[in-house]
């Protein structure tokens, strides 16, 4: 006769389960959480013994769900709910009787989630905010997990209980840290990595820069880099009005924008009177945040051929 050990429900064996099950595979798992990857089989074994059944069938392929470990993921998900929201209720401090965390990407807190958390202050002045910095695989299991309400991200993964929103269309522009540049003489053009999409069309509009010898991938704190040495890089307009307007930044004539859209990632069971007052703050600062986007192209259409703005990587439609 066996005798069973429950181990108890852990946290961290529901969320390493929940994020082998969004990824399909124990070893995206252990890169996403920072843990090795036998450290990922170790607790979806203890997870299967306390359950008494496989929730993964194993495979060259990776893990896929099996009929329980899909009828388990739903009470996961709703534990781990539970228990942020009770760390979260707990920890709120005195005067304050409501708790928001906002995760964003770094390029999404300047100039838009500073001033959304200043309009959510003057909105809700009970309101205990909490901000997160992350990557979009970071910020999405936190999401997931309930520890973040919403995320400001530009490429969002849509996962059961979140709803993706458009919040601003961003624009990418060309922008140098000396006058006179033009897209023929670039010199030290540094290559912001802003994701697959941007990567292939720069590829196919500007093969000659694709490969400089310099790739970041720090999005908009690249601007840092750049107006501290003769240097150019593409970065968000709305981002590099305030430097273009004090001269220490330039648009580069001619050169195509490209269009990133800016997504808020709600949980679906945040509140409905907070998600309300959030989302309506978050309505007017992406509108001023758009606005500085569009006066930044306009200057740019201003001092291009034509008067026209080509988008990266798209086709010069010969008319």
């Amino acid at each position: 006769m066996s005798i069973s050990h429950d181990h108890g429900m852990d946290i961290t064996l529901l969320k390493t389960f929940l994020e082998v099950a969004a990824t399909g595979s124990f070893v995206s798992a252990s890169e996403r959480l920072y843990v090795t990857q036998s450290a990922v089989s170790l607790r979806i074994q203890r997870l299967e013994d306390s359950l008494g059944k496989p929730m993964f069938t194993r495979s060259k392929a990776g893990a896929e769900l099996t009929n329980a470990g899909r009828e388990f993921e739903r009470y996961a998900l709703s534990m781990i709910r539970v228990w942020e929201e009770a760390r979260q209720q707990v920890a709120i401090p005195e005067g304050f009787t409501r708790s928001l965390t906002i995760g964003a990407q770094y390029s999404l807190w300047p100039r838009l989630g500073f001033r959304w958390i200043d309009g959510l202050r003057q909105a809700a002045p009970d309101l205990n905010i909490r901000a997160e910095l992350g990557m979009p695989d970071r910020l999405t299991r936190f999401l997931v997990e309930g520890i973040m309400h919403v995320g400001l991200l530009y490429m969002p993964q849509i996962r059961p209980g979140l709803i993706a929103q458009e919040v601003m269309a961003e624009e990418l522009v060309l922008v140098a840290s000396w006058p006179d540049a033009t897209i023929e003489n670039l010199e030290n053009y540094v290559f912001v990595d802003w994701g697959p999409e941007f990567v292939g069309a720069h590829a196919l509009a500007l093969p000659d820069l694709t490969n400089p010898g310099l790739t970041f991938s720090l999005g908009a704190m690249v601007a840092e880099y750049v107006i501290n040495r003769q240097a150019s890089a593409y970065l968000p307009a709305r981002y590099v009005k305030k430097y273009i307007d004090s001269g220490q930044l330039h648009l580069v004539p001619d050169a195509p924008r490209f269009p990133y859209p800016v997504w808020a990632v709600w949980r679906e069971d945040l509140d409905p009177k907070l998600a309300e007052i959030a989302r309506s703050e978050l309505a007017k600062v992406a509108g001023a945040a758009e606005a500085d986007g569009d006066a930044v192209l306009e200057q740019l259409r201003e001092i291009s051929d034509d008067q026209v703005v080509e988008v990266l990587g798209e086709e010069v439609k010969v008319t």
